[in-house]
């Protein structure tokens, strides 16, 4: 599976440290880079609308939304589209998946489709923030003749919607963003999805949770902990992979680009495996965490940037709980 190019957008609105001080959360700019690292994050809720109503009523907020998920979904793949060079009626198979979908029917990919004029099934497949990689973990593990010849995956993620803005624990880490890759089984692109990974230990569902009309929740320290553990384990396995085909390469020449859950939680896995500072890419500090579309749009952010290597590692973790990941190596003649 290649990866012809990817794509994101964040709405404009932002809430800063200062702004969440303002709300009465208890909590101060240091209190919140001392635990979480984030500066800010994005949100598709008028800020005026949060300081009103501290977003107490999330019905409210679906209809107090200046973006539908499918909008934000929309503009992150025109941006993909365009640094492959295609067009919507390229695209032969959209997929999409995330944390707080809009509607339970019909499927996001579907709205998505809809607003981009795309003629072909829509399908969504999720595992919360772990979106991204367990749809490359599926669409890889398909046989490329039951594909088509270009795939659009798409993560939404608004989960400012669902904060409860009088929580200081959920609201200093949530952002809005969406992401769009475009991927094709057949056709090389600058990317090759080389190997992919996914598990889940369901005994841990109430851990991470958002209701059908309710506000976020998670057990924090436990959900922590879990993360850093998996997503490092994750890490290692598929970095060992990609050194043990390349015997001239060492571990300092493997990108990480982890779960966007909080700065902190990035570090500790950094340092667990011996990342090199130059190999950890991040945006959590700027867009706070945007769950299925933190990882991918960190790499969609230095989509040019030749930095990245020659081979990059998505480790993401999520609801479920479940936590998948995906090897990435670049097509030199791409």
């Amino acid at each position: 599976m290649f990866l012809h190019a990817l794509g994101h957008f964040h709405p404009p609105n932002l809430l800063t440290n200062a702004f969440l001080e303002e709300l009465g959360l208890e909590t101060t700019d240091a209190w919140i880079l001392e635990r979480v690292g984030i500066h800010t994050r994005h949100t598709v809720l008028p800020l005026e609308y949060v300081r009103e109503t501290r977003n107490r009523d999330v019905r409210a907020a679906q209809e107090a939304a200046q973006f539908s998920n499918a909008e934000t979904g929309r503009r992150a793949a025109l941006m993909a589209l365009e640094r492959a060079g295609l067009k919507p009626s390229d695209i032969g198979l959209v997929v999409a998946g995330g944390c707080s979908p809009d509607e339970c029917i019909p499927a996001e990919s579907n709205r998505v489709a809809q607003l981009l004029g795309i003629d072909g099934p829509a399908v969504d497949l999720q595992s919360a923030c772990s979106s991204f990689c367990t749809q490359l973990h599926f669409l890889t593990g398909m046989r490329p003749e039951r594909l088509p010849e270009f795939v659009l995956v798409v993560n939404m993620e608004n989960s400012t919607r669902v904060v409860d803005y009088t929580d200081r624990s959920s609201a200093v880490l949530w952002g809005d963003g969406a992401t769009a890759a475009i991927l094709s089984p057949r056709v090389p692109g600058r990317w090759r999805v080389a190997e992919t990974r996914l598990a889940g230990d369901p005994s841990g569902a109430d851990k991470v949770r958002v209701p059908r009309i309710g506000h976020f929740t998670q057990h924090g320290a436990e959900v922590q902990k879990f993360a850093i553990r998996r997503a490092s384990e994750t890490f290692q396995e598929l970095r060992a992979q990609y050194l043990a085909r390349h015997p001239g390469k060492g571990v300092g020449d493997v990108t990480f680009i982890g779960h966007q859950a909080n700065l902190r939680m990035l570090e500790s896995v950094a340092r667990r495996c011996e990342v090199p500072e130059s190999r950890h890419v991040f945006n959590v500090h700027r867009r706070g965490n945007t769950g299925a579309a933190g990882a991918p749009g960190v790499m969609s952010e230095h989509w040019d940037d030749p930095s990245l290597g020659d081979a990059l590692v998505l480790s993401v973790v999520g609801s479920g709980l479940t936590w998948s990941g995906a090897l990435l190596e670049r097509v030199t003649s791409a």
